[in-house]
């Protein structure tokens, strides 16, 4: 029998909402790494997959870099640092993680790191040179040889700094140079000798905190570039002073400032000299990340192209070149995001060879331009992966299980469905639509129908959404599905969008009349005072969309809201019918943990169930709709049965079948998760207290007013606290159920599962797999 295996699909994720936590590997293929909460993320742009993900932090990944390979070989090794106080050493081996090394010394959060290979003598092999930036003001160099690190050196800041960190090497000389920009509008340049870091001099003109730094050769001259909260970027120019006799200039000649030092290299003193070059003028906020083109061979001769790109709180990403007549810096591309909830780009990359730039966007998505083969002043975007920047918090399939909706503390609601080419048997997951864009933290969803939704916050209002006929349109063609089949009759009065209004909250929905008004609108001459209304421009699209479409162009229209709770909405489930929709809130006291009951065709409430004490944290209607199961932070559940007695015609009333108490109650803890297996004879719970549970047999026909019912499996410890449990809809080949088991430490359990006769019930759970280290999440599931 083959062993069962658990892979990875598809994963939706993106950058954390920091600097510098996004680099791109220099090379033929390189891959792009992103911190994503506590992993590092490897990225396929080509492919648009994630490769996998690297484990190690106990915190939020704040800055990473691949370390370039002298030859120009795609890099195997990176470096990351995070807010556990950690710096990571990674080495990577045919994409899949070889080595990890922790470093530890650092008293604060690590937020800038860079690395460099080093030989210190011929003949010795490269040793890694790293140093990294912390909150504790200091700023450590270590050595890395095999897996052994040494820290070098802690350089004080004092109560200052250091923000930005890059280093090289000396021009015609292996002697590392470090510049660090710090919170005092200076550089400060260290080169090593004897193994220590000596300050050498530092670089002011800066008019606020230095935010990026990077070095660059050219020829015998050494480049930085260097970005500021003054909105402007300065590019220094370090190069070897000549001591020879030169002419003497007239006085009258305007000269560079040059700030020089000297340097001991076997037994020699050189002299450096550095001079600005020059200061680019051209975003109008925070400029926050500099980087140049990588360097690439060609004919053996190592070649380092003249161009800068720049990312800045402005919402653009500049690309800076020298005129090719002149010498003189000029822009000469510029991209970046138009409209939406927006506030600029944290960082910026170049892939190998500059035709593909990608910024990171305050809010965590990936912006990816590529250039046009034929008319290079063009540059064109392209997919790249996306997903929410905060915890998430639910998701659910579609009834025909064909997209997924998911909501998180990033207040967006987001939809992700398959990309089927025509050309090509691959098959890759985006997301095609962000149904809502909420003020409040989202924590809980459910599907009424296939294109409806209802989703709850921290607030005490549900609200309900339906797809547009612009939505439909183009999952239809992404997906490729039929539109007769999607679309029916009735549904010929679907608005074609929505758009928020200027001083409102909820989605509003665009018709086909308000397309018409607003085009005729537009030939108007508007005055000052007045607002365009219509966001919402309807498009067909025939692959995912970018960022710009998602944030102004998918919402969902509101169509109702449901009052009744007094706190915020915790939970919400729907019937498998589609008619009756349960919620419950957060509670304290018995009369807030009530579950309302609502009606989907008139949205009016139908009935309020009364027992728990605290938060109801989950409910579950059963496959026959005639029971609905909730667990509690109680350490209880309770289980409605639906009255039969009651006529079709009218609501149905729901009353207590059975539930537990703290002597019936197997859980010693919060019960987190529970489900239903697909036959409706029993049901799963799942509790802080690392016990999963089998409930039942459940008997619909059984007409008493309360019912015992109690375990009917062994408990199974999962080792962790569980915080989701989920049946497989399907027995396997052995006629078992399986159980899916999610655990506060991010791994996922499979468990099969079948009632014994014996007493008491022994073997009756067998562990199928887990997910491996390679495809963990970090936090709870």
């Amino acid at each position: 029998m083959v062993a069962p295996m658990l892979e990875t699909s598809h994963v939706f994720c993106c950058p954390n909402r920091v600097r510098g936590a996004l680099s791109w590997s220099p090379g033929p293929g390189g891959l792009l790494a992103f911190g994503t909460s506590c992993s590092v993320v490897l990225y396929d742009p080509q492919k648009r997959v994630v490769i996998t993900n690297l484990n190690g932090h106990t915190a939020r990944v704040n800055c990473l870099q691949w370390i370039c390979k002298q030859d120009g070989s795609p890099s195997t090794e990176l470096v990351s640092g995070g807010s556990d106080n950690q710096v990571i050493h990674w080495e990577i081996e045919n994409n899949q993680l070889l080595q990890a090394v922790h470093v530890s010394g650092h008293e604060g959060p690590v937020y800038a790191v860079h690395a460099v290979y080093q030989r210190r003598a011929p003949g010795i092999a490269l040793h890694t040179l790293i140093v990294s930036a912390a909150s504790d003001s200091t700023v450590r160099v270590w050595s890395k040889q095999g897996s052994e690190v040494t820290c070098l050196q802690t350089l004080n800041f004092g109560n200052g700094f250091a923000l930005a960190l890059c280093l090289s090497f000396l021009p015609n000389i292996d002697v590392p140079v470090l510049a660090c920009g710090d919170d005092d509008c200076k550089i400060h340049l260290f080169v090593q000798q004897n193994n220590q870091f000596q300050k050498m001099l530092f670089l002011s003109g800066h008019e606020d905190w230095i935010r990026g730094v990077e070095w660059a050769a050219f020829g015998r001259d050494l480049f930085l570039a260097s970005c500021s909260q003054d909105c402007l970027i300065r590019i220094w120019r370090l190069y070897v002073k000549s001591t020879s006799l030169e002419t003497q200039e007239d006085d009258d000649n305007i000269k560079l400032k040059e700030n020089t030092f000297n340097v001991e290299n076997e037994s020699i003193k050189i002299t450096f000299a550095v001079t600005l070059e020059t200061v680019l003028a051209g975003h109008e906020n925070w400029v926050n990340a500099v980087h140049w083109q990588p360097s690439f061979y060609k004919d053996g001769i190592l070649q380092q192209p003249m161009r800068l790109l720049s990312a800045s709180m402005d919402k653009t990403m500049i690309l800076w070149a020298p005129d090719e007549e002149s010498g003189v810096w000029l822009e000469q591309v510029r991209v970046g995001e138009v409209g939406g909830n927006t506030l600029g780009f944290y960082d910026c990359q170049f892939n190998e060879d500059g035709s593909m730039i990608i910024a990171h966007a305050f809010h965590g998505a990936l912006h990816l331009w590529k250039q046009n083969a034929t008319n290079p002043k063009e540059w064109t975007p392209e997919i790249v992966i996306s997903g929410h920047f905060d915890g998430v918090q639910d998701l659910t399939w579609d009834p025909e299980g064909e997209f997924i909706i998911t909501v998180g503390t990033d207040q967006t609601t987001r939809l992700f469905a398959p990309w089927k080419r025509k050309d090509q048997s691959q098959v890759t997951w985006h997301e095609i639509a962000r149904p809502q864009i909420h003020g409040y933290d989202l924590k809980c969803l459910a599907m009424i129908s296939r294109f409806q939704f209802v989703s709850g916050a921290d607030e005490k209002v549900l609200r309900v959404f339906s797809a547009p006929r612009n939505f439909v349109e183009n999952f239809c063609a992404i997906t490729g599905q039929s539109m007769n089949h999607v679309l029916c009759d009735q549904d010929g009065d679907l608005p074609e969008g929505a758009t928020v209004p200027a001083l409102g909250l909820s989605n509003k929905a665009v018709f086909q009349g308000d397309m018409a008004s607003q085009h005729s609108d537009e030939e108007e001459l508007f005055s000052g005072f007045e607002y365009h209304q219509v966001a919402f421009q309807p498009s067909l699209l025939t692959e995912p969309p970018t960022e710009d479409h998602l944030l102004q162009n998918t919402l969902w229209p509101e169509v109702q809201k449901l009052y009744g709770h007094g706190y915020e909405i915790f939970c919400v489930a729907c019937s498998s019918s589609q008619t009756l929709l349960a919620s419950a809130c957060k509670a304290a006291k018995k009369e807030h943990a009530a579950i309302i009951l609502w009606n989907t065709a008139s949205w009016k409430q139908v009935q309020n169930l009364i027992f728990h004490s605290l938060t109801v944290t989950q409910m579950a209607f059963s496959p026959d709709d005639k029971f609905l199961l909730a667990v509690s932070r109680d350490r209880t559940w309770s289980l409605w049965k639906r009255q039969d007695t009651i006529p079709p015609e009218l609501d149905p009333v729901f009353s207590l079948f059975a539930f537990t108490n703290k002597v019936t109650a197997v859980h010693s803890r919060i019960i987190w998760s529970c489900d239903w297996s697909p036959d409706g004879k029993y049901f799963f719970t799942g509790s802080r207290d690392r016990k999963v549970v089998v409930w039942g047999e459940c008997d619909s026909s059984d007409d008493a007013v309360e019912h015992s019912i109690g375990p009917c499996s062994s408990v199974l410890d999962v080792g962790g606290a569980v915080t989701a449990v989920s049946v497989c809809p399907v027995l396997n080949l052995s006629q078992r159920y399986v159980v899916a088991v999610g655990l506060e430490c991010g791994k996922i359990c499979l468990y099969s599962w079948k009632k014994t006769d014996q007493v008491p019930e022994i073997n009756d759970w067998i562990r199928c797999v887990e997910t491996s280290q390679r495809i963990l999440q970090h936090l709870y599931v």
